[in-house]
């Protein structure tokens, strides 16, 4: 049995240095250290794991089955101690609690800045870490504990998750000005997919969504582009290189006089915006008060 206390955090920074460079001579540079330091912290290393953690060749290293289990570990420490530090250095600063949010580009483009500014100036001594990512990247994050809490749509499964509705939004069709669907009021989607598409990325909530639908009413969304944003599907839509779907409130100012906003008929085009955080946690005072604030919009 590996006996935990014996792992140094000094000896893990170098030894993931070293697995990202695939070199002890390149890791020695990037830290900064002698060559005899980085290897004398691997050596260690392996006497505490009882195993091999490099295979040494001519160009340098690479990691062995023991060095790729002991990386996954590793990275996983440095980073918690290092969102310790970070923490800590905010109470020093006068700041009460720390909460680690991460949210689809839905909720950042419509609804989070405000309501957070509005929460925020509630609550000065509390800090917000916010980070924008896909919606089952966001459950993932809150069943692991990466994020205190989330928001993420709801056509993305959530076993493990606590959530409540936080908004409704409504999806649009988005046309050049000059396109034939400019002139409706309403269509229906399936009146649309003989059309060319511009579609958000692989793994989108969005996209799925879409799919989704073109597939019930057995069809195919006839994806011509695709980009990582909504800014970058309103531009290429503009250009006149297909249309594509966003939510309404995400569209406006000068970028939605400049295309045609087409209602959706379809039900699947109301959407629920969730929050939620970890099943059975027990939550801190100022993660719960985000919470009930954010579930009460």
């Amino acid at each position: 049995m590996v006996n935990p206390l014996h792992f140094d955090l000094q000896s893990l920074r170098v030894f993931a240095l070293v697995a990202e460079h695939g070199s002890l001579t390149k890791a020695a540079e990037h830290g900064q250290l002698t060559l005899s330091a980085v290897s004398k912290r691997i050596a260690e290393l392996e006497s505490v794991t009882g195993s091999a953690l490099f295979v040494r060749h001519a160009r340098g290293v690479e990691l062995t089955p023991a060095g790729r289990a002991l990386l996954d570990h590793a990275a996983k420490v440095i980073e918690q101690v290092n969102r310790m530090a970070h923490e800590m250095s905010d109470y020093v600063a006068g700041v009460r609690g720390h909460i680690h949010v991460w949210t689809n580009t839905s909720a950042i483009v419509q609804f989070l800045p405000a309501d957070l500014a509005a929460f925020l100036t509630d609550n000065p001594g509390i800090k917000v870490s916010l980070e924008e990512r896909l919606s089952h990247e966001i459950v993932d994050a809150l069943a692991s504990g990466k994020a205190d809490l989330g928001v993420f749509a709801d056509n993305v499964p959530a076993p493990g998750i606590e959530r409540r509705q936080y908004r409704r939004d409504e999806l649009v069709l988005l046309v050049p000005r000059t396109h034939r669907f400019a002139a409706h009021d309403s269509i229906r989607f399936a009146d649309t997919l003989d059309e060319d598409y511009v579609g958000l990325s692989d793994g989108s909530s969005l996209l799925a969504r879409m799919t989704d639908a073109a597939f019930a009413v057995e069809r195919s969304l006839k994806l011509r582009i695709q980009v990582s944003n909504f800014d970058g599907v309103s531009r290429m839509i503009e250009a006149g290189l297909g249309i594509g779907i966003l939510p309404r409130d995400a569209v406006t100012g000068e970028r939605a006089a400049r295309l045609g906003v087409v209602k959706l008929e379809d039900a699947w085009a109301t959407r629920t915006l969730w929050v939620g955080v970890k099943a059975g946690t027990v939550l801190t005072t100022d993660i719960a008060k985000l919470f009930d604030f954010m579930s009460a919009r």
